[in-house]
């Protein structure tokens, strides 16, 4: 299933995110942060990236959701 995505990107896979995961588009370098949700779409905060909606693509550039790239623990 992830054959075909960088290394680091999510893919899809939920097994490699955890629900306070930071995700971040590999085209324009936006960060999806759990804690602050997505006011462009509509996301309340708290909603962890993998109960974003199937439909769900950067605000920023429109790039779907299977291309982030998962962010290091801080």
């Amino acid at each position: 299933m992830t054959d075909h995505f960088f290394a680091g990107s999510f893919g899809g896979d939920v097994s490699k995110i955890g629900p306070q995961t930071k995700l971040e588009c590999k085209i324009c370098w936006h960060v999806y942060d759990p804690a602050v949700g997505d006011t462009y779409w509509q996301v309340p905060p708290g909603t962890p990236f993998a109960d974003l909606p199937e439909h769900w693509t950067c605000p920023e550039c429109d790039s779907a959701k299977a291309g982030f790239m998962v962010m290091a623990d801080e």
